[in-house]
């Protein structure tokens, strides 16, 4: 399954191609969000040449929410809203992308969905995203991106917490 939307350069999003060996020697966790708490927090960080933040909640309500944005040349570029939530004994990413005067990149009803392929204690592995908790203050979120030419990268961002 592939999650297409539009960024600014005409990027989108693909599936997620991460070398999952080096997973599979950590023990696996249950799907539950007490298990991935380590992601709440304000995290800033750089990406697609501009400053990005993002403000995770603790689980309450069995899921978590975040905003993030991205602000290049002084100027939000982007926004997304941000839920992870339990389902069906599992969890799911769904996010939405809103240009800098909140007008949605998805329809009404729509969500760019993420569902969940592993969780180890310092990893969260989504099908298209991946948390990579480096220590209590620093993470790494890991996006494919295909071009419109059709070749696919891993954009890495990574994150500082702010106190």
């Amino acid at each position: 399954m592939k999650y297409l939307f539009i960024i600014t350069a005409l990027l989108c999003f693909s599936g997620w191609s991460q070398n999952e060996t080096e997973t599979k020697t950590q023990d696996s966790l249950a799907p539950k969000l007490e298990n991935i708490k380590w992601i709440s927090g304000n995290w800033k960080g750089e990406a697609f040449g501009g400053q990005t933040e993002e403000n995770w909640s603790e689980p309450s309500g069995g899921s978590m929410m975040a905003t993030f944005k991205l602000i290049n040349d002084g100027q939000v570029s982007f926004y997304e809203i941000e839920i992870i939530r339990e389902i069906e004994n599992s969890l799911v990413l769904q996010l939405k992308h809103f240009d800098n005067d909140l007008k949605g990149w998805e329809t009404k009803n729509e969500t760019v969905d993420f569902p969940l392929k592993k969780i180890t204690p310092t990893q969260v592995i989504f099908e298209g995203m991946s948390f990579e908790k480096v220590s209590d203050t620093e993470m790494n979120v890991y996006v494919d991106i295909k071009n419109e030419e059709g070749h696919t990268e891993m954009v890495k961002f990574n994150y500082k917490k702010s106190p």
